[in-house]
């Protein structure tokens, strides 16, 4: 039996009336926020745990003991916080990306990688390749290649753009086609001084990095071909592996169960796959299901490949494959049977491990279990003022699309309301390779709180559900890709759940494209539709990718592909491109983007505007000023979600809260 603990640092996050369930909900603001506690890693000892805290809109590096007790923390000010990472017990990797230029990039606004190391023993922090210890790599990292332990001293590997001393341009061994080289380069983490660990080469994709420093192996990738090669050590050797991956769905995922094998991921023809593949002799030594054996789980001290976090229907699941640690993990996860519990972290011996729980009325909290003893204890909540009263339960809806092809969705209902002819929010996801599982949704419950339900459509072209139903999503942007969205919601009218004549339709990146052509592509669907940072003119957008990788890159060969651009003659995008059916618009349109957006360029809703003005039909043009593609920064966090709901709640209001819905409401 476990006990259960409440306290600690939570108080600090939640405040003292944080179970008190407020009247009315939280205010629209408090969903936008980033996440009081985010990226939280327990210590490979397991001694100590790290998060990032944002309260007030200012974000801090926080270090705690298992107790609870505040060891150290630093302010990270505006930085664009995207993950965290230990090095050994000392050093605390900080993965972040700021948009930025860099001399003879194709575009002009880039996303670019950056990495902070605190060295918590020494009480400081840099930024790798930009110390004043080195002056010839570019201030961006391309690729993180894991830490090592050499001599009693800690390094991290990083991709890095060297420059040419002479030139002082960036080395690129086919200026034509736009790629750049990266170097391997060896960064002490107390210094930030830089050695070269393995030269780039053409194609050079990226490598795989022992626990002592060694480069074990490299992976070349044809762009324009799609052909990979798989290869020993940081230079020449014999080629291990070869294959094809047309659109760039291959990568050098860790070691195997042994230091002798490298575990590859590439596309097959049913599944993607993992094979642990000979560093000898380049035998393949078992193919897995990625599908079903997800992401890899390594050991914290060997880095070798331990087990796997799967998605279930229920939820994302993990396991070990040694008996003994698979029965510490199924102990503390017995701890929380019926709410959705993820694996986040664990010490290298698998005795303490953190965490997080969501679903139910749960918006959110992490716990760091202890094994030994048998105790599990509360450690924070990323929405803190979102208490259970506020929480809308969330599950899982099959259905047919109108070919027959079976799919399901993801549907958020208000807290407190009879699940009957509700008003509807329809909110597509992004990629469109991506998808949507059940858990606390900040967009969707936002949303709830205020009366609607919410529905998130795994349509085809999503990924999870293996590479059949993610194909059959190939050329159907703005066709069976569109009215799956709709058939999803035909399902949840016929159960009576909601009613068809209150339904908007919000989504952001490719969800902005559908929301968009819901209302121009389609019609009589929708009362109002938002759009943060979708695509409205596809063959602009393609352009724009020309131009930033290249005619014959894999991006390009998967834009193209999903989009079902012709091969000759024009693209025949015209016809499912929302900005040339203005005219056609039903309903008003909210566009919002973010000035840095670097994967869908501003000039995308911009257009979407113009010819909406021109048509004579009602838009607003929200732009949030520095703002990126993914809303990584509070600010245009908030301001997307307040615009979003304020929107939605002019043009198809909910029922008081007093009131039932009464399915009387007319379009």
């Amino acid at each position: 039996m476990f006990r259960v603990i409440l306290g600690g640092l939570v108080a600090v996050l939640l405040g003292g009336g944080a179970f008190a369930a407020p009247q009315p909900p939280p205010p629209v603001e408090d969903y936008g926020r980033m996440p009081a506690m985010a990226h939280v890693t327990l210590s490979p000892a397991g001694q100590r745990y790290a998060f990032v805290e944002t309260l007030g809109g200012k974000s801090r590096l926080v270090i705690a003991d298992t107790n609870n007790h505040v060891l150290q923390a630093y302010r990270v000010g505006a930085l664009k916080m995207e993950g965290l990472r230990w090095a050994g017990e000392d050093h605390l990797l900080l993965f972040t990306s700021v948009t930025a230029n860099l001399v003879d990039f194709r575009v002009e606004k880039n996303e670019l990688a950056a990495v902070v190391v605190v060295s918590a023993v020494q009480n400081k922090a840099f930024s790798v390749f930009q110390t004043p210890v080195q002056t010839k790599v570019a201030t961006a990292v391309f690729g993180t290649y894991g830490s090592a332990e050499i001599d009693g001293h800690w390094y991290g590997f990083f991709g890095g753009l060297t420059y040419n001393r002479q030139t002082l341009a960036l080395v690129r061994p086919n200026p034509r086609d736009g790629f750049y080289r990266p170097d391997l380069y060896k960064v002490d983490l107390d210094t930030g001084a830089i050695s070269l660990a393995a030269s780039g080469q053409e194609q050079i994709s990226g490598w795989l990095v022992s626990r002592q420093g060694k480069v074990a192996a490299r992976l070349l990738y044809n762009q324009t071909t799609g052909a990979w090669r798989l290869y020993p050590s940081d230079w020449g050797g014999e080629e291990l592996a070869k294959g094809t991956a047309p659109i760039h769905d291959v990568s050098i995922a860790g070691f195997g169960r042994t230091a002798g094998e490298v575990l590859l991921e590439s596309g097959g023809a049913e599944h993607d796959v993992l094979q642990e593949i000979s560093l000898a002799d380049g035998q393949v030594k078992a193919t897995y299901d990625a599908d079903k054996v997800g992401a890899p789980l390594y050991d914290r001290t060997t880095g070798l490949w331990v087990g796997e976090t799967y998605e279930s229907d229920d939820a994302r699941s993990s396991k070990f494959y040694a008996p003994e640690q698979e029965a510490k993990l199924s102990a503390a996860l017995r701890v929380f049977p019926k709410l959705i519990t993820r694996l986040i972290s664990y010490s290298a011996d698998f005795n303490r491990m953190i965490l997080f729980t969501e679903g139910g009325d749960d918006s959110g909290t992490y716990w760091i279990v202890d094994i030994a003893r048998h105790t599990a204890q509360m450690l924070g909540c990323p929405y803190p003022t979102i208490v259970a009263a506020h929480v809308g339960p969330v599950r899982w809806v099959g259905y047919k699309a109108a070919d027959g092809l079976a799919m399901k969705g993801v549907l958020t209902l208000p807290p407190g309301r009879a699940a009957r002819n509700l008003p509807l929010v329809v909110m597509p996801h992004g990629g469109p390779e991506a998808h949507d599982m059940p858990g606390f949704h900040y967009w969707a419950q936002a949303f709830a709180a205020r009366g609607y339900a919410v529905w998130q459509p795994n349509f085809r072209g999503s990924d999870g559900s293996g590479n059949a139903f993610r194909d059959a999503g190939y050329g159907q942007w703005g066709r069976k890709m569109q009215t799956d969205i709709s058939d999803g919601v035909s399902e949840l009218v016929r159960q009576g759940l909601v009613d068809p004549k209150r339904a908007c339709i919000v989504g952001a990146s490719y969800g902005g494209y559908a929301a968009l052509a819901g209302v121009t592509l389609q019609h009589g669907l929708y009362r109002c539709a938002a759009s943060y940072g979708g695509v409205a003119d596809l063959d602009r957008m393609l352009d724009f990718e020309t131009q930033r990788t290249g005619d014959f890159s894999a991006t390009m060969r998967f834009w193209k592909k999903f989009m079902g651009a012709k091969t000759s003659g024009g693209s025949g995008l015209g016809e499912i491109s929302p900005d040339r059916l203005a005219d056609q618009a039903d309903s008003p349109i909210l566009l919002i983007h973010g000035v840095d957006d670097t994967v869908v360029p501003i000039d995308q809703s911009q257009a979407m505007e113009r010819a909406l003005k021109r048509a004579g039909k009602p838009v607003e043009l929200v732009t949030l000023p520095g703002a990126d593609h993914w809303l990584l920064e509070e600010p245009a966090r908030i301001a997307m979600v307040k615009a979003t709901v304020a929107f939605v709640l002019a043009h198809n209001p909910p029922d008081p809260p007093e009131s039932p819905a009464s399915g009387s409401s007319s379009r």
